[in-house]
C-alpha cells in the first residue's frame, strides 16, 4: 500500500519503542517525494535531540511525532491519521496541526479521524460524522461554527 501512495499512522502510533529515534526513522525506506531525514529534523527538532533515545522513552507527543514523520519518508499521496490529538499537550497538538496544514496545503490528502473538533475544524475541508460505522451528517467547513452545538452533541461532549 505504500508504494501506491498510502500512509497510516495509527492511534496506538506503532512505532518500534526497543529501536532508538534515528533507528526508527531509518527503518522504512524513504520514496521519492518523502521526507528527508534532514527535513524531518527540521520540523521536529527534538527528534534530533532524542534521536539516541529508544522509542520508549519518548513522552506521548514525541512518539506521535516520529509515527507521523516516519510514514512521510515514503511520500504518501493520501495520509490516513486516527486521533493524531489524543492524549497530547497542547503545544504538541498545535504543532502537530500546523504540520498537517503544511501537507495538505502542497496538496496531500489527509484523512483524519479525530474526535478533537477544534483541532479538526482547523484543518479539514469537509466533516462527516460517523455513528456505528454510517455517515449520518456531512458539514462544510464554512458551517462547522455555525452547527457546533450539533457536532459536539455527536461527540457526547
Amino acid at each position: 500500500m505504500a508504494a501506491q501512495g498510502l500512509a497510516w499512522v495509527p492511534e496506538e502510533r506503532a512505532i518500534l519503542s526497543t529501536l532508538t529515534v534515528r533507528e526508527n526513522l531509518e527503518l522504512p525506506p524513504s520514496r521519492p517525494g518523502g521526507w528527508s531525514t534532514e527535513r524531518i529534523y527540521d520540523a521536529f527538532p527534538v527528534l534530533r535531540e532524542r534521536g539516541h533515545h529508544p522509542g520508549s522513552k519518548l513522552s506521548g507527543g514525541e512518539q506521535q511525532m516520529l509515527a507521523m514523520v516516519r510514514v512521510l519518508r515514503a511520500g504518501p499521496k493520501l495520509l490516513l491519521l486516527d486521533e493524531p490529538s489524543e492524549g497530547l499537550a497542547p503545544v504538541i497538538v498545535q504543532r502537530i496541526g500546523e504540520i498537517i496544514d503544511t501537507l495538505r496545503q502542497s496538496g496531500m490528502a489527509v484523512l483524519l479521524v479525530e474526535q478533537n473538533l477544534k483541532f479538526a475544524s482547523r484543518l479539514a475541508d469537509r466533516h462527516y460524522v460517523f455513528v456505528d460505522g454510517q455517515i449520518v451528517d456531512e458539514v462544510p467547513r464554512e458551517q462547522v461554527e455555525a452547527r457546533r452545538d450539533d457536532l459536539l452533541r455527536y461527540l457526547s461532549v
